[in-house]
């Protein structure tokens, strides 16, 4: 098991750093995920007793590691989930996609839904029932060994959404054998969320965090990244 990392915590929230093929909350593998993991901690760290509250604001698919931001009471949860929806909760990811996007830098605007049977987000058109919207900025910040890192702002949060985007360009995701077939390349999926912004739910601060993905991983490492780990931390 992977030690707990844990960029900033106070008596609202808990802001932690996800490793990739973690789940975030408890699935049908029923293998640790992050949820679990940090209510042990908090249950251990401070001697609670009973069930330990801890909201689930948001989620990273499996494969993806990067920050996530938990609520350690209801009325966090709540405040939180509210900026989600008015666009004050900001996430950012690095990703390695095969191949390079024709534009340097683009919005994408696709409707996706998504099959419960085998779990996968297919595009479709805005008159299909069940149809989400779906919008994201991207930006290539170097090309290296037929490969782009792209950087990668999310305007709404769907499921898969920039594996389902990208691979719609042509640009799947490095690893992401799922959506990209054979183009894609064989290994870890090459998603990680690397920036997290949103205003403290009860001293209202900006908190601003940021990590750099694993240096010496492939394919990060054939890529121009920070020489290690960088992280902003508010002090509340």
């Amino acid at each position: 098991m992977e030690d707990l990392i844990i960029l900033h915590e106070d008596n609202h929230v808990i802001v932690v750093l996800k490793p990739r093929n973690m789940p975030s909350c408890e699935d049908e593998s029923k293998d640790l995920d992050l949820l679990t993991q940090i209510k042990e901690y908090i249950r251990v760290t401070y001697n609670k007793q009973g069930n330990v509250y801890l909201g689930l604001v948001h989620r990273l698919d499996r494969p993806t590691g990067g920050i996530m931001v938990f609520a350690k009471s209801s009325k966090a949860a709540a405040r939180l989930s509210e900026q989600m929806k008015e666009g004050d909760f900001e996430k950012k990811y690095y990703a390695v996609v095969v191949g390079a996007p024709k534009e340097e830098k683009a919005t994408l605007t696709h409707y996706m839904k998504k099959n419960p049977i085998n779990n996968m987000v297919y595009v479709c058109a805005p008159t299909v029932d069940g149809a989400k919207f779906a919008e994201l900025d991207y930006r290539v910040l170097e090309e290296n060994q037929g490969l782009s890192l792209v950087d990668v702002r999310l305007h709404t949060g769907r499921s898969h959404q920039i594996r389902v985007q990208m691979n719609a360009i042509g640009c799947p995701l490095y690893g992401d054998m799922r959506y990209g077939g054979e183009k894609a390349k064989k290994g870890h999926l090459a998603l990680w969320a690397y920036y997290l912004s949103f205003t403290h739910p009860v001293s209202k601060e900006r908190l601003v965090f940021r990590v750099q993905p694993p240096k010496d991983d492939i394919p990060w490492n054939i890529f121009d990244t920070e020489k290690s780990v960088t992280i902003i931390k508010p002090s509340l």
